[in-house]
C-alpha cells in the first residue's frame, strides 16, 4: 500500500518538517520555562519583596497548551495552508493567549492579594477580610473580558449577546434570590464591618471565632473544634455579640461571709477584696460593697475591670484574685459562707401513761 505523497497540499517531507518544528519548538519553549522558573523562585525565596514572589507565581503558571499551541503556529509557518486555515489557527492563537493573559493576571492578583492579607492580618484586619471579596470580583472582571473578547475573535456578536444575557440576568436572578442575598450580605459584612476575621462572636446560642466569610456562608470555628456554618443573610438577621470589639471587660463577683462574721471583720473584707484587686496588673479597681444579708451568708458584690479583651487573661486574673483572697481570709479567721440548712428538732415532754389496776 503506498502512502500519498501530497496530503492537504503539502508533501510527506514538508509534513515531517512542521512536525519536526513543533516537537522542537515545544521542547525549547518548555525547557526555557522550566528554568526560568526554577531560577526565579529561587531567587524569589531569598528575597522579601512581593513583585518577584508574583512574577515566580506567573511563570510557574504558564500552560503547557499555550506553549503547544505556539510550537503548532511555528511548525504551520512552513506549510502551505490554505486562508482559511490560517485564519482558524491565528483564531485559536489569539483565544489561547487571552485564556493564559486571564491565567496571568488572575494568579498574580492572587500573590498580591494573599500577600498584603498575610501582612496586615494582625495589624487591620477589617482590611483583611475584604481579600477575598476583591479576589472574587477581579476575576469575575478578567474572566468575563476574556469571554467577550474570546467570542469576539471568535465571531459572535459580542453587543447582541449582551442584550440578550441582560434579559436573561433577570429570570436568572428571580430563580437564583437566596444566592443573591447571600452574595450581597457578603459585600454588607465585608463593606460594613460587623465583625471581621479571628473575631469572637456569639450568634444566638452559638459562638466561636470567625475562620472564614464566603460569598454565601461565613464559618465560625466553636470553642470544643467543630466548625459551625452560617448563611451570610441568615447571619446579619441575628443579633450578634462582638467579642473582638471589646477593648476591656467588665468583671461583677461576689463572695459570701458566714453570719458568724464579727463587724470588725466585715468592715475589713472590702479593703481585703479591694488589695487583692489592685495587686493585680492590668486592672482597674471600681468598688467593693457589702452588699446584701442574704439567704446563705453576708453578700459583698465587688466590681473591676480588666484591662484586655483577652478571656484567658481576664481568668488568670481572676484566679490570682481568688487565690489571695482565700489567703487573707484565713489569716483573718474569716469564713466563707455555703448553702446549708439546719434542722432542729423539738423534742417534747413524755406524757406520764396511766396503769389502771385490773379489777
Amino acid at each position: 500500500m503506498n502512502l500519498p505523497t501530497v496530503l492537504f497540499g503539502n508533501d510527506l517531507r514538508a509534513w515531517l518538517i512542521a512536525l519536526g518544528i513543533v516537537l522542537g519548538a515545544y521542547l525549547l519553549l518548555s525547557g526555557i520555562h522550566r528554568l526560568i522558573a526554577r531560577r526565579l523562585t529561587t531567587l524569589s525565596q531569598r528575597t522579601t519583596t512581593t513583585w518577584d514572589d508574583a512574577v515566580a507565581a506567573v511563570l510557574r503558571g504558564t500552560s503547557s497548551l499555550f506553549l503547544l499551541v505556539i510550537a503548532l503556529l511555528a511548525g504551520a509557518s512552513v506549510l502551505a495552508l490554505t486562508d482559511r486555515v490560517v485564519v482558524g489557527l491565528r483564531t485559536v492563537a489569539v483565544v489561547a493567549f487571552l485564556i493564559q493573559c486571564g491565567l496571568w493576571i488572575t494568579i498574580a492578583t492572587g500573590a498580591f492579594l494573599g500577600r498584603y492579607q498575610a501582612i496586615h492580618m494582625e495589624k487591620d484586619r477589617s482590611a483583611a477580610t475584604m481579600v477575598g471579596a476583591l479576589a472574587f470580583l477581579s476575576q469575575l472582571v478578567v474572566w468575563t473580558g476574556v469571554l467577550l473578547l474570546a467570542l469576539d475573535n471568535l465571531g459572535v456578536d459580542v453587543t447582541a449577546l449582551i442584550a440578550g444575557l441582560g434579559v436573561g440576568g433577570i429570570a436568572v436572578a428571580l430563580a437564583a434570590q437566596n444566592i443573591l442575598g447571600d452574595l450581597f450580605a457578603s459585600l454588607a459584612i465585608v463593606l460594613d464591618k460587623p465583625f471581621v476575621l479571628k473575631d469572637f462572636i456569639i450568634v444566638d446560642s452559638y459562638l466561636g471565632t470567625v475562620d472564614h466569610i464566603g460569598l454565601k456562608t461565613t464559618r465560625l470555628r466553636s470553642l470544643s473544634g467543630e466548625q459551625l456554618i452560617f448563611s451570610n443573610a441568615d447571619l446579619l438577621k441575628s443579633r450578634i455579640r462582638n467579642y473582638g470589639r471589646m477593648f476591656e471587660r467588665r468583671v461583677v463577683f461576689t463572695i459570701r461571709a458566714t453570719y458568724q462574721t464579727s463587724g470588725e471583720q466585715v468592715e475589713r473584707i472590702p479593703g481585703i477584696i479591694r488589695s487583692a484587686i489592685e495587686a493585680q496588673e492590668r486592672t482597674r479597681f471600681d468598688r467593693s460593697h457589702f452588699f446584701a444579708y442574704g439567704e446563705y451568708g453576708l453578700e459583698f458584690e465587688s466590681v473591676y475591670y480588666v484591662l484586655s479583651p483577652d478571656y484567658n487573661v481576664y481568668m488568670d486574673i481572676q484566679q490570682a484574685i481568688n487565690l489571695q483572697i482565700h489567703s487573707r481570709f484565713d489569716e483573718e479567721g474569716i469564713a466563707f459562707a455555703v448553702p446549708e440548712q439546719r434542722l432542729y428538732i423539738e423534742r417534747r415532754p413524755q406524757e406520764p401513761t396511766s396503769v389502771r389496776a385490773a379489777s
